[in-house]
């Protein structure tokens, strides 16, 4: 007479429970690979670093913010985390493959960050006090994700730089003769249509109302933001690089451009409009404000347009084949 042996559980994966959570809670700091313990301590060590040098920071954000949302010198600046966030999900298939090995380059980061931030302090350069503080930040989240955060996503760190606000004198030098080529670029536009109007430098003055191109297009205030959107477009697809290089060097002539589909309506509405020049600039006023973020998605689907052209010509851009 035979019996079926009583099953007799196995010692070999046993695992007592009071060893079980120490253990399961050492899978969030693993070595051979990122986990959400990684990226949360990662998060609090770049909090840490602003709050470190909180001053910087709060003048970066002062400036970006400043005189208001919209007409800010530096409102580029707003943009930086958006664009840096979409370089990593682009890139998120990468993080698998990442481990947190070669942190003493945050160390090294941060410690060169510090000493920029000093230098600039007390000796009085804002660009450098500011980079100062974006170094040390940065080199706190390195100090936990290791190396394979700058190389792997080095992309998402290099746009970094624009959180830096460009100085005055370097940005009149380069807005004074991008609004010399919009002023000019926009009388020939208007007088192919059949409306008069006068330049005089970087004035217009359409139907006896003279508007300034520093006021209808801000100088540099939406340069630097199409620059942003020309390399969230670049490095967003899975381009070539010279493409990419072409794509960057090509954004101040795409800022041109979308200036200059802003600046026209805009002269039209100053001149136009109506006869009550306190309606007239109130409304021209306003749609220069929501111009000025509209150009945003009008520059980005411009530069797919003209990637779907390339591809249509069979004009090698991308890196390898999508599929459709």
């Amino acid at each position: 007479m035979s019996a079926h042996p009583q099953a007799i559980p196995s010692t070999l994966n046993y695992r007592p429970a009071a060893l079980a959570g120490p253990r399961s809670r050492l899978r969030w700091f693993r070595t051979d690979r990122w986990t959400a313990g990684h990226l949360i301590a990662a998060g609090l060590m770049g909090t840490l670093g602003i709050l470190a040098t909180w001053d910087a920071w709060d003048d970066i954000f002062r400036l970006a913010r400043s005189p208001s949302w919209t007409d800010g010198e530096n409102t580029h600046i707003l943009l930086v985390p958006i664009v840096a966030a979409w370089m990593v999900i682009v890139r998120q298939l990468r993080i698998r493959h990442c481990k947190p090995t070669g942190t003493i380059i945050g160390f090294i980061t941060a410690a060169l960050g510090w000493v920029v931030y000093l230098v600039g302090y007390y000796r009085g350069y804002l660009s450098l006090w500011h980079a100062g503080a974006v170094l040390v930040m940065l080199g706190c989240v390195l100090s936990i994700l290791g190396k394979h955060a700058l190389f792997r996503f080095f992309p998402a760190i290099a746009v970094l730089v624009f959180l830096i606000p460009v100085p005055t004198q370097y940005r009149l030098k380069i807005a004074g003769p991008l609004q010399a080529w919009t002023a000019e670029i926009s009388q020939r536009i208007l007088e192919l249509f059949g409306v008069p109007v006068e330049r005089a430098e970087s004035r217009l003055t359409i139907n006896g109302q003279p508007v300034d191109i520093i006021e209808a297009c801000n100088g540099l205030r939406g340069v630097f933001c199409l620059i942003l959107v020309s390399y969230a477009f670049s490095f967003g697809l899975p381009l070539r690089n010279g493409v990419r290089l072409v794509v960057l060097l090509a954004s101040p002539l795409s800022a041109i451009l979308c200036n200059v589909l802003r600046i026209i309506p805009t002269v039209w509405i100053y001149g136009y409009y109506s006869h009550n020049t306190q309606v007239s600039n109130q409304v021209g006023d306003l749609f220069h404000k929501a111009s000025g973020w509209l150009m945003l998605p009008v520059a980005f689907l411009l530069l797919l347009g003209i990637i779907k052209v390339l591809r249509w010509a069979m004009v090698p851009v991308m890196r390898y084949t999508l599929a459709s």
